[in-house]
């Protein structure tokens, strides 16, 4: 990936409104859909969005190999995607989907719960 942005097939209504860091990535988190534990988050370019949303399965870029990644495919922990929504800057993405398996390369179900930080009183 380039410090610009790549061909993509994503709707070039939405793509218009996506405000991308300098690497042309997004945030994209994914909740599960019915119990809304938030599971991971993963960067998406707007390839891996167009992905996302045509196939149901969650698309991420990953910045530490530089390729696309669908999620579940080496693990079998695939996300099956319920609803794809953009916050109100459009600078993030909220994916719902149903998890199958852990959603954390640790293997845990999530990547937010093996490290809680203390709260201050």
């Amino acid at each position: 990936m380039t410090s610009s942005v790549p061909a993509s097939s994503l709707d070039p209504a939405v793509a218009e409104r996506l405000k991308r860091d300098a690497r042309g990535l997004l945030p994209a988190i994914a909740q599960q859909y019915d119990t809304g534990e938030v599971l991971m988050l993963g960067w998406m370019d707007d390839e891996a969005l167009h992905r996302t949303l045509t196939t149901g399965r969650c698309t991420y870029w990953s910045r530490s190999r530089q390729e696309y990644w669908v999620k579940g495919d080496t693990s079998g922990h695939v996300q099956h995607v319920k609803s794809v929504a953009l916050d109100c800057d459009a600078d993030a993405i909220l994916v719902k989907v149903d998890q199958i398996g852990a959603a954390c390369h640790t293997g845990d179900r999530t990547c937010f719960d093996a490290d809680v930080l203390p709260l201050g009183k």
